[in-house]
């Protein structure tokens, strides 16, 4: 399982975003569609311990097949980082079945055009469209190693977007806004 830290922020002006970047050499990949399918426990509640579990289609290109990921997804609250272990899977149908039967339910669907820069091994930035939400957003995740502090590394990633000129954080999850 990994440990990682995400800060996220609506961008005030994507192409504004994107310029900064390209003008130091960073590009985004090229666009690609993302769909998530969350599951949560049926006693969940929000702001709590409780994990989710992610179904994600990936369609890096209409000539290429669908990647399918099954994500354990934990965000412990009272450290503010993300427990993740995600998995690539051949049937999804089976997996969905079996999420049922352990007693989680749909909880959210999400779908987003997403591109990705990698800034450094295990950092990346995303930029987001997300479905029906106005505006593009963008979210750092950096992976963290045990002996490295939450908090410094949350305020450095909150520090790389006020350089790049940008400061509207959120802390809820897309689907959460969706709702």
């Amino acid at each position: 399982m990994m440990k990682r830290v995400i800060v996220k922020c609506k961008l005030s002006s994507k192409d504004v975003f994107e310029k900064k970047l390209s003008d130091i050499s960073m590009n985004f990949s090229a666009v690609h569609w993302q769909h998530d399918r969350i599951y949560v426990p049926r006693e969940y509640k929000k702001n709590s311990n409780y994990p989710r579990l992610i179904m994600r289609t990936d369609m890096q290109s209409a000539d290429q097949p669908a990647k399918y990921s099954f994500i354990l997804k934990r965000h412990i609250e009272d450290s503010g980082a993300d427990i993740i272990e995600e998995t690539v899977i051949e049937d999804y149908e089976k997996l969905v079945n079996i999420i049922l039967q352990l007693g989680f339910k749909p909880y959210a669907e999400i779908s987003r055009q997403r591109q990705y820069l990698n800034l450094s091994e295990g950092a990346f930035i995303y930029l987001d469209k997300i479905g029906n939400l106005p505006g593009y957003y963008a979210k750092i995740e950096a992976n963290l190693a045990p002996e490295d502090s939450v908090t410094e590394a949350k305020n450095d990633l909150q520090n790389t977007f006020r350089a790049l000129g940008e400061s509207s954080f959120i802390e809820s999850a897309y689907f959460e806004m969706n709702n």
